[in-house]
């Protein structure tokens, strides 16, 4: 098989070099593009602070497949296997409830300390390390509220609690030696007709000013703020909207989150990232795949995941946009769903780097829209499978489906022991 592979690899060099495209080069660019796994596939979003609490904050898990991690070590051998099946560079993404310790610890204490392991086993793998408060499954934001809420106190809380993750992540990015993403979504809204859509959004705006308040190496972290267009319980009014979360990154150069399951249905964020990269910093990416809205269903290589990937490349993002993954399916082996949707993400990845960029910019620049569609539609029958198989031989990780058999047998011999 290995022979076949770097025989069809030969030729697909060839084929690409006739477009213009070297692959060789290509290929150790992809090297340099880390893709953020999200450590809540892993465990179905429970986390260790009160892992048989209710989800809240308009989020659900659906299924109940065999060995949901329990605890960090297994969450972390999960990962290791996952990791083991993936090709190139990765970074994991963290939310707060995923803390170790050995007695309870409020949201507002949340300290470096509690996230060692977390950095010890990053060191390890050589990985950097991302994160995000965590403002849902919590009595205090059972009401729907949280860094908007009217109660003083409870908004205290909350902005207490993110300050506290921002030393968290500084601390990530400090030990790790690359900046650490930390991005913060709130559930605040409302289920049904808002008078006063206003005052929630003033008391937002200002809470988020006291969290970023304090000035954070931006070696070790950087801020970003996340939209959505509604949750379960907050269908009508959603505090923090796209209008308020792009106002608010551009007025106070934070960085943008964009997830893909955030808008209507006919919105896609490969047509957003072009205009909000006129106006932030930086964009945070969530690759997710919303089948009726915002579900988060594994990634596929579909047309707007190779969009986004497309977006990215042609307009030489890299350095500016960080790309992380976000769904949570509990009805397949979950290991399994990191696997495809990871590798899916790196694919598409992959096919916009081998397009011939500056060749197609060029013939748009000429009004030769002909030849422009042309070359577009014949791009995507060129061989990257064949460049994808070698890329995996040269990672040390299947190139095809056989890394299944892999999750087969860890699933048999650890998953369903737990």
């Amino acid at each position: 098989m290995t022979k076949l592979i770097e025989q069809a690899f030969d030729l697909a060099k060839q084929r690409y070099a006739a477009t213009g495209v070297d692959v060789d080069q290509v290929m150790a660019q992809l090297d340099t593009i880390p893709v953020s796994m999200h450590c809540w596939q892993g465990d179905d979003v429970r986390g260790f602070e009160n892992p048989n609490g209710a989800l809240t904050g308009g989020i659900q898990t659906t299924g109940n497949y065999p060995g949901r991690a329990r605890n960090a070590v297994e969450l972390r051998a999960d990962l290791d296997k996952a990791m083991s099946l993936i090709p190139g560079a990765k970074r994991l993404n963290l939310h707060a409830i995923y803390l170790e310790s050995d007695k309870p610890v409020e949201r507002d204490a949340i300290e470096p300390q509690h996230f060692s392991h977390w950095v010890e086993w990053a060191k390890r793998n050589k990985l950097g390390l991302d994160f995000n408060p965590t403002c849902f499954s919590h009595a205090k934001s059972a009401d729907g509220f949280t860094l908007s809420h009217a109660d003083k106190g409870i908004r205290q809380f909350w902005i207490d609690h993110c300050k506290a993750s921002r030393h968290i992540s500084a601390y990530f990015g400090e030990q790790l030696s690359t900046p650490s993403v930390m991005n913060i979504w709130v559930p605040d809204g409302m289920k049904d007709l808002t008078v006063d859509r206003f005052a929630p959004r003033q008391r937002l705006a200002s809470a988020l000013d006291e969290v970023i308040s304090e000035q954070l190496n931006p070696q070790h972290h950087i801020d970003a703020v996340e939209s959505k267009l509604f949750g379960i319980g907050a269908e009508s009014y959603t505090v923090g909207s796209n209008e308020f979360c792009l106002g608010y990154a551009s007025s106070r150069q934070t960085a943008l989150t964009l997830d893909a399951g955030h808008f209507h249905p006919t919105e896609v964020i490969s047509d957003k990232i072009s205009t909000a990269m006129l106006y932030v910093p930086r964009l945070l990416l969530h690759v997710s795949r919303p089948v009726r809205w915002d579900s988060d269903h594994v990634v596929l290589l579909d047309d707007e995941t190779q969009a986004i990937a497309h977006e990215i490349a042609r307009q030489k993002l890299f350095d500016k946009v960080h790309i992380g993954l976000d769904f949570f399916d509990a009805s397949i082996n979950r290991i399994a769903a990191w696997v495809i949707g990871t590798r899916n993400a790196k694919k598409a990845l992959l096919r916009a780097l081998l397009e011939p960029g500056d060749q197609l910019r060029a013939l748009e620049q000429q009004g030769d829209f002909t030849a422009r569609l042309a070359l577009l539609e014949e791009q995507k029958s060129l061989p990257w499978q064949a460049v994808w198989e070698a890329w995996c031989l040269r990672h040390d990780v299947p190139a095809d489906a056989s890394w299944l058999s892999e999750i087969r047998h860890y699933e048999q011999h650890t998953l369903r022991h737990r």
